[in-house]
């Protein structure tokens, strides 16, 4: 997409990264429904293979329904190029997976879903990586947990379950006085709400089975390149930086200045973890996107609604909604997501575990799933579902207390959801 001025989001959101197919005339994305692709000769064979010139190989690799979304997410996020991945997790390992080494760790906010605190605290230890986790509220900690062998910082831009905001800003310069890249994702924002690399933000992961898709699915992942990190001003990154024995010598930063880190996740990180994301799954994404201002405005102004009516209610004792005027994370709010805060955020109950189980029970026009990001409104007990392989301790520290339930709030009419609500309040 060339023109004199710069696409607003409403439009990039439609068109960034598509044309009319040229076979046929198609003006939607077609899905590539294919494994592999027919080369010129054997020279554009050996050509593509060597990184000598950009193409199509074989779908594990690159697919041109999901190009498509790639680009479009990066143009979305303001990067200079994404991957695509088989979900948000494997696209927090492919983020992680070039900066790492055997006893290399990355630093990890307390506040995080419960799935990465079990990733990073467990199964990356399988790679010989470890994860510190640090309150990023308090910069002091962050900096003090840095170390020789700390090769990312990694944060969520609004935090699943409690929709804390995280000051990007303030997280980025540490990194940046480290030398580190600042890992964000932005999976519960989406970049119609926040765009983390105007923040200091250098990579971008998201979870596109939630808000980007928006309707429950499919599942899959991106990274956004930023492509303004310098990979080769240090040796901590030799993956980027160093001669890559795989391609004979070729170093990827040196070669690809700011598409290094999206060439290396497509030519080694898709080619050996083999995380692919389909181009099925890519084209309901890019369905998604298209009407994803619009349903983010209506998330956020839905939310606005049922919270402060919770917030009020003699049953329930705090919302942790940062787009409550009432929340300490209220100002910043209004800095790293201005047009919003989006539609998660927790309650506590005043009567405990026991209520909150009671009213995941009786709750009706409420979905009761281990998802969020749908047009339908959804609830869950994290403590006891995607919080329940933490400590209680940590549980706390993630904000998903035993006492507190997660609501992911859809597109619906308010009023109904708020009476959905007050009926299953009443049952406790």
């Amino acid at each position: 997409m060339s023109q004199e001025r710069p696409y607003g989001f409403d439009t990039l959101q439609i068109h960034a990264g598509a044309k009319p197919d040229p076979a046929t005339g198609a003006r939607q994305v077609p899905i590539y429904q294919t494994t592999s692709y027919v080369f010129r000769d054997a020279a554009h064979a050996a050509a593509l293979f060597g990184l000598k010139e950009v193409g199509f190989i074989y779908s594990r690799l690159t697919n041109p329904t999901v190009q498509v979304l790639a680009e479009r997410v990066a143009a979305l996020e303001g990067g200079a190029g994404a991957v695509c991945c088989s979900s948000g997790h494997a696209a927090q390992i492919m983020a992680i997976f070039p900066l790492m080494g055997p006893g290399r760790n990355v630093v990890a906010s307390t506040r995080l879903y419960g799935g990465t605190v079990t990733q990073f605290s467990q199964t990356i230890k399988r790679f010989g990586w470890s994860a510190k986790f640090v309150d990023f509220d308090d910069l002091d900690a962050v900096r003090a947990a840095i170390d020789d062998d700390t090769r990312a910082v990694f944060c969520e831009s609004v935090a699943n379950p409690g929709g804390y905001v995280t000051d990007l800003d303030a997280v980025a310069k540490v990194a940046d006085a480290a030398g580190l890249p600042l890992i964000v994702d932005n999976t519960s924002a989406t970049p119609y709400l926040c765009r983390p690399i105007e923040h200091g933000a250098t990579l971008v992961v998201h979870s596109a089975t939630k808000y980007l898709t928006g309707n429950g699915t499919v599942t899959g992942g991106v990274v956004v390149d930023s492509g303004t990190f310098d990979w080769s001003a240090s040796d901590k990154f030799p993956s980027l930086s160093q001669p890559e024995p795989a391609y004979h010598g070729l170093k990827f930063h040196e070669t690809f200045g700011p598409a290094a880190f999206t060439f290396h996740s497509i030519a080694i990180g898709l080619r050996d973890l083999g995380m692919t994301m389909n181009p099925q799954g890519a084209h309901y994404t890019l369905m998604g996107i298209e009407t994803l201002s619009l349903r983010m405005q209506k998330h956020c102004a839905n939310a606005v609604k049922v919270a402060g009516w919770l917030e009020n209610h003699p049953k329930v004792a705090r919302v942790t909604y940062a787009g409550l005027p009432s929340s300490p994370y209220a100002e910043r709010a209004k800095r790293i997501c201005p047009k919003g805060t989006g539609g998660l955020f927790t309650f506590a109950l005043k009567d405990g575990y026991d209520a909150c189980v009671r009213f995941v029970d009786a709750v009706q026009l409420f979905s009761h799933v281990a998802n969020l990001g749908d047009t339908r409104s959804l609830v869950i007990h994290s403590a006891s579902t995607t919080h329940a392989q933490l400590t209680e301790e940590q549980q706390i520290a993630a904000g998903a207390n035993p006492d507190v339930v997660r609501v992911s709030i859809g597109i619906e009419d308010a009023d109904d959801l708020i009476a959905d609500l007050d009926q299953a309040l009443a049952q406790i």
